[in-house]
């Protein structure tokens, strides 16, 4: 049935007359001519601001690119590329794209876009002007490093697939990674292409990275849970106030890894779609999760046209997981302020003082796994291994402030002649031999200082200045900030996909994960999968133990 003829209520009829009406006064009476689309627009959201966080309306000059978001590609000219010092550079060309085909180098510079200076323009600017439909043309000139000359391309914009899974390689002998930064549209077939290559390296059991991940297509996450659960276990619930709405999604049989060994990576950012594959694996004893509280987004969205391409994004149903926890934490109609102030406090209680979090939890939302360990509802998903991230280190303190990411740009625009005729095409060898030097930290604690961040021999205890360090707790972060820096640098020449490798051997979460093999064979061994020593998974390891095999 249309919308429009399920209007039968005589109430909603007179309720959309006067609504029709008063759009009609304010466009016609009002002092100053009033602007019907941003009226409509105000209008639509007004409607929308008592009914729940999330349900949103979309601009008719934003809905496609969120579309393209949730389908996987866009019309572009395929570069990774960031800002450095005011300037787009080019970081990589996706290989086999527009870009790559007509001459785009690593290091090059984009001075101008169309003939119009490109200096000055955010990342966001510079997408705007690159993207476009599919075999429109857009002119494009670089300088390149050490040439004085400037290079003129015309490249023709062709259909650019945005990766879901940006990175997937081996860590170790027998463990695979595989980092999920969204569900679209494609990511079921780029998650098997991914295991198909780990399993052919040899894997035999996965690190699955949902950190971060906003979520997406709802189908899209069920096919990645379908493949590590067995036939006829429950994945997800949805409950709405329509009969359709109501469904139950349960796996299959077939999947490609029902019994190996999994530990899935979460955090406070790792939302909706992300929350139903943890949720799924949780619940049927089949993963360890390991990481922080996630956001606790459980609401089944649904996309409706208007007329002038704009669209309604509706929440019709929410999220269940298999035992019936509700994924969506508490809201109360418009009060956006006090339910980010709830997540928030929430995060920092179960990141921090994870007992006492569950402890505040109340009875009727703990919930049993299929083999007896206590899950709690409430909103999110509350990982087996909470890893707190250590606020008191200098490392924590110079990322916080992205000084790493900062001092790597403008130290590699000095030196990336060097760098590149040096390690481009030593990817692998920069990963396993490339270490920052003496006068690279020297460089970078005079940056540090720069930007407001000094080292003293001697502080105070009692001193709350959070930015002067004593030089003895820096010397001991220093070789995670060396980390940090030597992942920055991988991204600068080689992208983000590829630095990742760098990235993880500085990750607490992650090489948290690599000491609870044993547990996560404990719960595969009830799938089918190689047995561990000991006999029980347990429940939620605190943060005073988060560290012990």
């Amino acid at each position: 049935m249309k919308i429009e003829q399920s209007l039968s209520d005589e109430d909603t009829l007179d309720q959309l007359k006067k609504l029709r009406k008063a759009f009609m006064v304010v466009n016609q009476r009002y002092v100053e001519e009033v602007n019907a689309e941003n009226a409509a627009g105000d209008a639509i959201e007004g409607m929308l601001d008592g009914l729940d966080p999330h349900s949103t309306y979309i601009p008719a000059d934003r809905a496609k690119e969120v579309r393209q978001s949730y389908q996987g590609s866009f019309g572009g000219i395929g570069i990774w590329y960031d800002v450095v010092r005011d300037t787009a550079q080019v970081i990589n060309p996706i290989d086999g794209g527009p870009s790559q085909e007509v001459g785009l180098m690593p290091g090059d510079r984009i001075i101008e876009i169309n003939d119009s200076t490109a200096v000055g323009l955010s990342r966001e600017a510079v997408q705007t002007k690159l993207k476009g439909p599919k075999g429109t043309n857009v002119d494009v000139t670089v300088k390149r490093p050490g040439i004085r000359e400037r290079y003129h391309f015309t490249i023709e914009r062709g259909e650019i697939p945005i990766r879901s899974i940006p990175s997937s390689f081996m860590v170790e002998e027998e463990t695979g990674y595989i980092e999920v930064t969204r569900f679209s549209q494609k990511t079921p077939q780029e998650f098997t292409k991914a295991m198909q290559k780990l399993e052919g390296q040899g894997m035999e059991r996965l690190v699955l990275d949902l950190r971060s991940n906003p979520g997406g297509v709802m189908q899209s996450a069920v096919k990645i849970a379908d493949e590590l659960l067995s036939e006829g276990q429950t994945i997800v619930k949805t409950k709405g106030r329509k009969a359709s709405a109501n469904q139950s999604f349960a796996a299959r049989p077939g999947g490609r890894f029902e019994k190996q060994p999994v530990i899935v990576l979460v955090n406070a950012r790792s939302a909706s779609a992300s929350e139903i594959v943890s949720g799924a694996l949780q619940d049927h004893d089949r993963a360890l999760i390991v990481g922080r509280r996630t956001f606790g987004k459980g609401l089944v969205q649904k996309q409706f046209s208007l007329p002038d391409e704009s669209v309604l994004q509706m929440t019709v149903a929410r999220y269940y997981t298999p035992v019936g926890r509700l994924i969506q934490t508490p809201y109360e109609g418009d009060d956006m302020k006090g339910y980010y102030q709830d997540k928030f406090s929430s995060f920092d209680k179960a990141t921090f003082d994870p007992s006492e979090y569950t402890e505040s939890i109340a009875d009727s939302l703990s919930y049993r796994t299929d083999h007896g360990r206590e899950v709690f509802g409430g909103g999110g998903i509350l990982p087996d291994v909470i890893v707190p991230p250590d606020t008191s280190t200098v490392s924590y303190q110079v990322r916080q402030r992205n000084l790493p990411g900062a001092f790597v740009n403008q130290w590699f625009a000095k030196n990336e002649t060097r760098l590149r005729e040096e390690w481009k095409s030593r990817h692998d060898a920069f990963i396993s031999d490339y270490t920052v030097d003496a006068e690279m930290m020297d460089a970078f604690w005079a940056f540090a200082e720069e930007k407001g961040l000094a080292l003293t021999d001697e502080k105070d205890a009692a001193d709350p200045d959070d930015a002067v360090f004593l030089r003895s707790r820096a010397e001991a972060s220093e070789d995670e900030i060396k980390a940090h820096l030597k992942y920055v640098l991988a991204s600068r020449l080689y992208g983000t996909r590829e630095a990742q490798r760098v990235q993880l051997r500085a990750d607490e979460t992650f090489e948290t994960a690599l000491t609870k093999w044993s547990r996560a064979r404990e719960l595969s061994a009830y799938h089918g999968g190689p047995a561990a020593a000991s006999t029980t998974p347990g429940d939620i390891d605190s943060s005073d133990d988060h560290r012990q095999p």
